[in-house]
């Protein structure tokens, strides 16, 4: 029987071999063997060391063996003492050996004494001798050129990108192995991560980056934003430069220096198994939301060594991958960046609390990045408490479609059908209710949500469904609500038979039609489409992150003039309508469903999860169950369609197999059937994972899986066609509007005394407040940078919301002097809140007429002058001889020289008296 210790080295020496290490004993010693030797026993002055490291026939480290359970954070200074003291005779890279290990086969740790503050690190495995000997020919170690990295020329980066990029160096300066970025949605994060990654393998010397994405098609969207990076200062673009390959085969590019892959295809790389392409489509969002379970089983593969990459960048991917996938993450002895919109506390504490730099979506409506929301809240009768059908005496008989084949036939209630609003639109499809949600909106589009469009262009409308069965239902109800063609409204998912649907997110993007596009999960993270004015939720959600990524596909700003080209009656993109058709805005958000041994978790994410690896007991026992329930209510022809994909296992014994992998006595007769009475704790693992995945394999099959899916979840789909839904409530969230005004109000107030401008329109009396365009400037710059980061347009929507008699047309875009009426309104200074231009045209008209009543008549062309003088004013608040030689609107007109020939050598104190009349 082997002593712990005898099992540590057993476990080591095969960590060893895998790695590409030629194991030798002290009294078979060949250093020149091959090109990394592992002597073990190797006596040194200090005494003899577990293992001696020879690369290229030189002495290069050691590996000092624990047995499990042994903490290591010690065991590196006995590891120095050997390191420190070498014999003469012996041939070595340097008088100190460099590199050193410490492992009890179970945990490693390693550390570079060539890095600046030589810090020991863990490691999934330990490093081929190739990668030492070229560490070991390197004139400086990665972690010495990050910290000496040029600095960042910031020409054509945002602030929060600049920011971004110098918060990650500064971070991997200090030797922090794990940093997070948090960009609201349409700040740039590729872009940003386009630049950092083009430093850090053209001055920071990096081998190859991994780029990890939530779905294949953002895998897309990634490759195209590296193709199209130019770097500034740089000749070509990234990939005329280097190789940037999107991984849709199990092959590394070995000349690739960029990697972009899922998640679920780098696993099935590293387990040597096969993956289906739809395993690469569903968002990760919708499936591995706990974390209750063991984290995904993975050894060691030779043929992707763990130095494949310096760095992984983990891009808007979900909770998951930070608790059952973070094996794959934690695989690589790689620097971990994430890249998000919306960090949670789980996100924060698996990249150790290191938030290199916060730029969240509110900053980002402030600095015009992005635009703002409001929320306009429909419901229905249905909606809120389902419906009935009740049977009768006349045979009536209702619609029940096949989900599968999705063919309707007709069939007699023989009891009344209740349904919940859950159940509505799963099991129960009443297309009165959709139709009543849509109607609403057609109703009310044009009157209350766009009220200054012609009407012939519906906004780009993008609406979330709960299944492809209830988005095939909406797309239809919209084509009839809407009198539209099939032109008007497509279906974008996964599930799409017909049009690719990449090119359908393509022609939603940039063409007039489709106007409205139904998807479930396909648009919901990471897909960029600018023009999208309203987002329409049918379908709830529970988590908070993905709810932020979904509501992150309107926010996006958008040229003017792209925006019309799809929406020809629009002008500027300020702001997105998200409408709430079923309460998404006001239930509670979870980070996540934690996975337990109850019913009430999803069997269709339990199945998912098995599939892609997961083998805890729980999880077993919990598919166990569900399948030999379902047994029972099945007929033979299920159950032959069933045995048909399976190897001729019904779901009892699909269910049978599970429970006897996990059940101890048949694990324990199975090993010692195999390997005698005395089996080794490796031999008993062996066979347990052995039992196990023999169990699992059948839900490796994609068509197993989506049958037993399909069948679990009602074979029938119940069409309500009678009971009618009615309109109980729509409008715009008038909370959202009032917690801005208070916001605005408490920041004014708490800025009084430091604002130049707030200082003036608090204290000076109405007609004497003479502001200057630099006070104003300053207002705004500060209301956009501190919280609750406002903006004028966001301010203004809300008081016309709660207050809509008072307040009369709208904020002109980017024009400062805006905030002036803003402010003065507020204070309830003015009774009205009007564009600032508009006082000022009606103060010009009243000094117009007061100079006529003084004797002073005006020619056209001084009239002329003086109007173009007072809309500068509007804009900037004052105006100085200066600006007639600097602004076009003046300088066009012949500037100061001939604004003093038509208005006459007091042009100075007219500008005086005019500013006077028309700011304070």
């Amino acid at each position: 029987m082997l002593g712990p210790e005898q099992i540590a080295r057993t476990k080591i020496d095969a960590l060893l071999s895998a790695a590409g290490w030629v194991l030798q004993d002290r009294d078979q010693f060949n250093k020149s063997a091959a090109l990394g030797v592992a002597v073990r026993e190797f006596s040194l002055p200090a005494g003899p060391c577990d293992y001696l490291l020879f690369v290229d026939g030189k002495a290069a480290g050691v590996v000092e063996a624990k047995k499990t359970g042994v903490t290591l954070s010690g065991v590196a200074e006995q590891s120095e003492k050997y390191m420190a003291k070498l014999p003469d005779h012996l041939a070595r890279w340097q008088d100190t050996l460099r590199f050193d290990y410490e492992s009890t086969g179970d945990e490693t740790f390693f550390r570079d004494m060539a890095d600046p503050k030589p810090r020991s690190r863990r490691l999934f495995a330990f490093h081929r001798p190739e990668t030492l000997h070229a560490w070991l020919k390197d004139t400086a170690t990665l972690r010495a050129r990050l910290q000496a990295l040029p600095p960042l020329d910031t020409k054509g980066l945002r602030d929060c990108q600049v920011e971004a990029i110098t918060g990650l160096e500064e971070s991997f300066a200090n030797d922090r192995p794990r940093a997070l970025i948090q960009l609201a949605t349409g700040a740039g994060k590729t872009f940003t991560a386009c630049s950092f990654a083009y430093r850090l393998i053209k001055h920071g010397g990096a081998k190859r980056i991994l780029f990890l994405v939530d779905r294949n098609n953002l895998g897309d969207q990634t490759l195209k934003e590296f193709q199209n990076f130019l770097p500034h200062g740089a000749a070509n673009r990234f990939t005329d430069t280097y190789i940037v390959q999107h991984l849709h085969s199990h092959r590394i590019d070995p000349d690739a220096k960029v990697v972009i892959t899922t998640i679920q295809r780098l696993y099935s790389m590293l387990r040597g198994q096969e993956l289906f392409e739809e395993d690469e489509e569903a968002s990760g969002f919708e499936t591995w939301q706990g974390e209750d379970g063991e984290p995904l089983p993975l050894a060691y593969n030779p043929d992707i060594p763990i130095e494949t990459f310096d760095f992984v960048v983990t891009d808007e991917c979900h909770r998951s991958i930070y608790g059952l996938w973070r094996q794959v993450l934690e695989y690589f002895d790689a620097s971990i960046i994430g890249l998000t919109a919306t960090p949670s506390k789980h996100t924060l504490g698996f990249f150790n609390q290191n938030l290199v730099a916060e730029y969240p979506y509110e900053r980002s409506v402030a600095d015009g990045v992005n635009v703002g929301y409001e929320i306009y809240r429909i419901r229905t009768r249905v909606t809120e408490e389902g419906g009935k059908v009740e049977t009768d005496d006349t045979g009536f008989q209702v619609p029940v479609r096949d989900k599968r084949t999705r063919k309707v036939r007709y069939e007699q209630l023989d009891a009344d059908l209740e349904y919940t609003a859950k159940e509505l639109d799963r099991s129960v499809v009443n297309p009165n209710q959709i139709r009543t949600v849509l109607q609403t909106y057609k109703d009310r589009v044009f009157t209350e949500l766009f009220p200054d469009r012609t009407g012939d262009w519906l906004p780009k409308t993008l609406i979330f469904a709960k299944d492809d069965n209830h988005a095939e239902e909406i797309v239809h109800a919209v084509r009839e609500v809407f009198n539209e063609g099939n032109d008007f409204a497509k279906k974008i998912t996964y599930r799409n038979t017909g049009e690719d649907p990449k090119s359908m997110i393509k022609a939603f993007r940039v063409d007039p039609f489709p106007r409205v596009a139904v998807t479930v999960d396909m648009i919901a993270t990471g897909t960029d489409i600018k023009p999208v004015e309203v987002l329409i939720f049918m379908r709830d959600v529970k988590s908070e992150g993905y709810y932020e990524q979904m509501k992150g596909r309107g926010v996006r700003t958008i040229p003017d003039a792209d925006l019309q080209a799809v929406t020809p009656d629009a002008k500027t993109k300020t702001r997105f309508i998200l409408i709430d058709a079923v309460g998404v805005s006001e239930t509670k958000k979870n980070a996540s469903q934690p996975l337990e041994r109850k019913k009430s978790f999803s069997f269709d994410a339990l199945i998912e999860q098995i599939a892609m690896g997961r083998r805890d007991e729980d999880a077993l026992s919990s598919l166990a169950a569900r399948l030999a329930i379902l047994d029972r209510k099945l007929g033979d022809e299920d159950r032959a369609r069933i045995a048909e994909v399976t190897g001729g296992k019904t779901p009892r014994d699909l269910a049978n197999a599970l429970l006897d992998a996990i059940d101890i006595d048949k694990q324990q007769a199975a090993t010692c059937e195999r390997h005698g009475p005395a089996p080794t704790p490796e031999q008993e693992r062996a066979v347990i994972e052995e039992l196990t995945d023999t169990a699992c394999r059948p839900f490796d099959n994609p068509a197993a899986r989506n049958l037993l899916k399909d069948i679990k979840q009602k074979t029938d789909i119940f069409i309500d066609e009678i009971t009618t839904d009615e309109l109980t409530g729509a409008g715009f969230d008038m909370k959202r509007a009032e917690e801005t005004i208070t916001s605005f109000r408490v920041f004014i107030d708490d800025n009084r005394d430091e604002l130049t401008a707030l200082q003036i329109l608090y204290n000076q009396p109405y007609g004497a407040q003479r502001l200057t365009y630099a006070a104003i400037r300053e207002l705004v710059t500060v209301m956009g940078e501190r919280p609750p980061y406002l903006n004028t347009a966001t301010v203004w929507q809300a008081y016309k919301r709660l207050d809509a008699a008072r307040v009369r047309g709208a904020p002109v875009d980017e024009q400062l002097t805006e905030v002036v009426s803003l402010v003065r309104f507020a204070l309830g200074q003015t009774e009205v809140l009007e564009p600032f231009a508009t006082i000022v045209e009606q103060r010009f008209n009243l000094w117009m007429g007061r100079e006529k009543k003084a004797g002073r008549d005006y020619t056209q062309e001084q009239e002329d002058w003086l109007r173009a003088i007072a809309s500068f004013i509007a804009a900037n608040a004052e105006i100085a001889p200066r600006d007639f030689m600097e602004v076009p609107s003046l300088a066009d007109r012949g500037g100061i020289v001939q604004a003093r020939k038509v208005l006459g050598t007091g042009l100075n104190d007219m500008l005086e008296d005019l500013q006077g009349a028309l700011v304070a």
